[in-house]
């Protein structure tokens, strides 16, 4: 088999978001292998579906804040498309489209289906010396990549797997909006369909990657590797969110708990709150599928996930019984919620548990209002528009603060002026632990 040139590859990145442009400018723009030292110029097409996202970045802007206008107006060797015909032309496709659940808590893998038979439309077209290598870094179940993917491809293309293409799967391990961990400094998990494509992808990966690779025994493994990382995390918050369940009904605070027994060295130090997004929320249930189609009821993994999925409801709950002490009615009570995403720092709003927050404190009766200046609410529900607000009020006008995603451009502008925004009887429900105890604060 003749594979493509290491440094002078044509790339083809599938899908445009969190992962897939900061990966398709990164190997667009390095110029210098991390382990060889050689010269590298390649060139680079990120495709996605979407027409709106080319058109944004076309024009400079990235709606994820993971490339500044700069860092988009100064692009060398890439090109942005929404056009099928442009990928035909690469060597190595690497796809990263997202991988969300269905509302059975069950695998929606149809833009992985896509993203296949889009690559395959390509292969049927594509006319090269080297054998085409298909790297897929969307999370997935153990498996999926050939049992699923590989016979898209094969469908759309005539080709046979591992003797007209190659497949080969890395995970995708970037920390949305942690601007110190970025792309080239996290270890990358690498694999193959065999040892020769393994070797490729592995010296492929290492030749951006600073922080440099992992290669696994198989495809399987790391899929496997990735899908663990976010469920070990989900059950590690499940555990301190039942502690402060637990401790809550005790008038013990969890935060002081945790402060406590964290001075031992080995103690992980999660911390309660709620657990949204497109990973950590998302990703147990694609094992949990899997582990159910081959006959096995995971017992621990969906505990975790049925606690952390009702953490919003106990919140909410604390909030109104907190209020029912003060003997104020829960109708018509003033809030104001701190931020919207899902996570801190980052825009996305996609899965944000704050917002199932939002909608169930309307449904019991609050006036309420949402601030968050990071936050992309191009694509929230119209009906939850008209509750955002642009400014900070200091008017001292809110019965109950809600601290739900402390961005780090105001957390310690909220350490300082929170009472600001609340009235003389008003109190703040702080999620995230950034304040200090106080009679007028409580704490998950």
């Amino acid at each position: 088999m003749n594979y493509p040139d290491l440094y002078n590859c044509k790339i083809a990145v599938i899908g445009l978001g969190y992962v897939g442009l900061p990966l398709a400018m990164e190997f667009a723009e390095r110029k210098i292998c991390c382990f060889s030292g050689n010269k590298i110029s390649r060139k680079v097409v990120g495709y996605d579906r979407k027409l709106s996202r080319i058109r944004e970045l076309k024009e400079n802007f990235d709606k994820t804040a993971e490339k500044s206008s700069n860092d988009l107006r100064n692009k060398k060797n890439i090109i942005f498309t929404n056009n099928p015909k442009d990928i035909i032309s690469s060597d190595v496709f690497i796809v990263t489209v997202p991988t969300p659940i269905n509302e059975n808590k069950q695998p929606d893998l149809e833009s992985l289906k896509n993203a296949s038979l889009l690559i395959g439309q390509a292969l049927f077209l594509k006319k090269s010396a080297f054998i085409p290598i298909i790297i897929f870094e969307s999370t997935v179940y153990p498996g999926a990549t050939e049992e699923f993917c590989v016979p898209f491809i094969e469908k759309a293309s005539g080709c046979k797997y591992k003797e007209d293409f190659l497949c080969a799967y890395s995970p995708e391990r970037i920390n949305p909006g942690d601007k110190t961990k970025r792309l080239s400094d996290i270890v990358k998990i690498t694999s193959g369909c065999n040892e020769t494509c393994s070797v490729w992808v592995d010296d492929f990966y290492k030749s951006i990657i600073d922080a440099g690779t992992f290669r696994t025994e198989s495809i399987k493994v790391a899929e496997a590797a990735k899908v663990i990382e976010n469920t070990q995390r989900d059950i590690n918050i499940a555990l301190v969110n039942e502690l402060s369940i637990i401790f809550s009904k005790m008038n013990i605070d969890i935060l002081d708990v945790l402060d406590a027994a964290s001075t031992k060295w080995n103690f992980l130090n999660f911390r309660p709150g709620l657990v949204g997004g497109h990973c950590i929320g998302i990703d147990p249930y694609y094992l949990t599928w899997k582990t159910e189609q081959i006959g096995y009821k995971p017992e621990m993994i969906l505990s975790g996930r049925k606690v952390n999925e009702k953490m919003t409801k106990i919140f909410l709950e604390k909030i109104i019984n907190y209020l029912k002490l003060k003997k104020k009615m829960v109708k018509g009570t003033k809030m104001l919620i701190i931020g919207g995403t899902f996570k801190e720092d980052c825009p996305d709003v996609r899965n944000s548990k704050i917002i199932d927050f939002i909608i169930q404190a309307l449904k019991e009766g609050f006036n309420l209002n949402i601030y968050d200046p990071i936050a992309d609410f191009s694509n929230l529900d119209k009906s939850l528009k008209k509750y955002i607000i642009n400014e900070l009020p200091l008017t001292q006008e809110y019965d109950v603060l809600v601290i739900g995603v402390a961005h780090s451009i105001f957390k310690e502008f909220l350490i300082k002026n929170y009472s600001k925004i609340l009235n003389e009887n008003g109190f703040a429900f702080d999620i995230k632990g950034i304040l200090k105890k106080r009679n007028n604060i409580i704490r998950p």
